[in-house]
C-alpha cells in the first residue's frame, strides 16, 4: 500500500483504508487488486482470449503509471492510450514491465508526428487514408516496414476509415505498401444496450469492411461489447471503464468489482434554524433546527455541481444528504441525525464506497461513471492498495 507513514486518520474508525495525513482534505483509495480481478473476470467473459489494457486519460483518472503494470502482469500485451503525449510518458514504464508490449495511440497519426512514433516504438491507429499515406511514406523514408493498427468506421461516424475509403483502399492495395497491419479494429456505439439494432448493423459493416483489407487480428469489443456474445468477440477486446469498476451491463447486476473509495474531511459543523439557507443561490433552506457539516470536496475535485441537492454521503456508516449547491471546493451535508461527537470537524466522510459506487454517483449527477472517474481531481491524497 502506498501512503504517507506515521499519520493518523482521526475518527475514521475501522472502515479506514490506509492512513491519511492530517493535512489532506480528502483521500482517494484505489484498489489495485480489484483492478486485476476485474481484468480476469472480463477475460473469462471473453472466453480467455487476449484483452488489451486501455489506460487513456491517465488510467481513467486513477493513474496510468500505477495501473498499467498491474494489467501487464495480468497478461495484457497491447496497451491503448488516446494521445501521443500519453504514450510518450508511458513507453519507458512499459519497457520495464515487459519487453513485448505494443503501445497504440487511438487518436491516430497527426501530421509531423511520424518520427515520434517510430523512434519511441509507438504504434498509430490509422484512422484515414491520409494517415495511411503518411505512414507509408514514413516507411519508405526509413527503408523498412512499419507496423500500425487500422481503424474502420462501422457506423459510429467518429474516427476510422468510412466505407468509401475502405473501398478505395481495397482498389489500391499498394497504398499499404510498407505498412504491417497488426490489428484491424472498430468501435461499438451502443454496446451497453444489448437490444439496440445498431449493434448488429455495426457487426455486419465491420465484417464486410474487414474482408476488403489484408488479414490481421481483429478487435471490436469494448467493455460492454464483451457481453454481446461471441459473434462480436473476434481476436482482441479493449475493455476500458469496466476494468475500473464501471458496470458494463447497466441493465443487469455488475459483473465487476468497485475499484475506488472517495473520502473527504469535515471542516466545520454549524447549527442553523429556519429560515436560514445553505450555499450559493440559497437553494436549500432549513425547515427547522439543523446541523450542517461543510466538507472539503467540490467540483474542482470531480464531485460534480450537478449532484447538488441530490447526492448522499456516509458518516461513520450512516447516510446523510447533500444539501445546497456543490461549490468549487466545498459541499454541505445535513448531519442533524448524527451524534455531534461523530459528525465533527476532522472526521472523514465517504462520498464513494461500497454500496454507492461510481455508477450510483453518476446517476445522481445525471451522467455516466466514465465522467465521474475521469473528473476526480489531483487534490485528493491517493492511496493505492493491493
Amino acid at each position: 500500500m502506498t501512503t504517507s507513514p506515521n499519520n493518523t486518520d482521526e475518527g475514521a474508525g475501522p472502515a479506514a483504508e490506509g492512513q491519511v495525513p492530517a493535512r489532506a482534505s480528502g483521500a482517494l483509495v484505489i484498489d489495485l487488486q480489484a483492478v486485476a480481478e476485474n481484468y480476469r473476470r472480463l477475460r473469462s467473459a471473453f472466453l480467455e482470449k487476449p484483452l488489451a489494457a486501455v489506460v487513456k486519460a491517465d488510467g481513467y483518472g486513477l493513474g496510468a503509471e500505477q495501473i498499467a503494470p498491474v494489467l501487464v502482469k495480468q497478461g495484457a500485451r497491447s496497451v491503448f492510450v488516446a494521445q501521443l503525449d500519453e504514450a510518450l510518458a508511458l513507453r519507458p514504464l512499459l519497457d520495464r514491465c515487459h519487453p513485448a508490449v505494443s503501445l497504440y495511440v487511438l487518436n491516430g497519426l497527426m501530421p509531423g508526428t511520424e518520427a515520434d512514433f517510430v523512434e519511441n516504438n509507438i504504434l498509430p491507429v490509422l484512422n484515414s487514408l491520409g494517415e495511411i499515406d503518411a505512414w507509408r511514406e514514413e516507411a519508405a523514408r526509413r527503408g523498412r516496414a512499419l507496423a500500425a493498427a487500422i481503424q474502420l468506421d462501422s457506423g459510429m461516424n467518429r474516427l476510422g476509415l468510412p466505407q468509401a475509403e475502405v473501398t478505395a483502399l481495397h482498389a489500391a492495395p499498394e497504398r499499404l505498401e510498407g505498412i504491417v497491419p497488426t490489428l484491424v479494429m472498430s468501435h461499438l456505439a451502443c454496446a451497453d444496450e444489448p437490444d439496440h439494432p445498431q449493434n448488429a448493423e455495426q457487426l455486419a459493416a465491420f465484417r464486410a469492411a474487414r474482408e476488403m483489407l489484408p488479414m490481421a487480428p481483429a478487435s471490436f469489443c469494448n467493455s460492454s461489447g464483451i457481453f454481446l456474445g461471441r459473434d462480436y468477440h473476434f481476436d482482441l477486446a479493449r475493455p476500458g471503464a469496466a476494468v475500473y469498476g464501471v458496470n458494463p451491463t447497466p441493465e443487469a447486476a455488475s459483473p465487476v468489482l468497485p475499484v475506488v473509495r472517495l473520502r473527504a474531511r469535515i471542516l466545520q459543523v454549524r447549527a442553523i434554524d429556519a429560515p436560514q439557507s445553505v450555499g450559493y443561490g440559497a437553494t436549500y433552506r432549513a425547515a427547522g433546527p439543523a446541523r450542517i457539516a461543510t466538507v472539503a470536496a467540490g467540483y474542482a475535485d470531480g464531485y460534480l455541481r450537478s449532484i447538488s441537492g441530490r447526492g448522499r454521503a456516509w458518516v461513520d456508516g450512516q447516510e446523510v444528504p447533500v444539501v445546497g449547491r456543490v461549490s468549487m471546493d466545498l459541499l454541505a451535508l445535513d448531519v442533524t441525525e448524527i451524534a455531534p461527537d461523530v459528525a465533527c470537524a476532522g472526521r472523514m466522510v465517504d462520498l464513494l464506497g461500497p454500496g454507492h459506487g461510481v455508477d450510483e454517483l453518476a446517476q445522481e449527477a445525471g451522467t455516466i461513471g466514465y465522467e465521474i472517474l475521469t473528473a476526480l481531481g489531483r487534490r485528493y491524497h491517493r492511496i493505492y492498495s493491493g
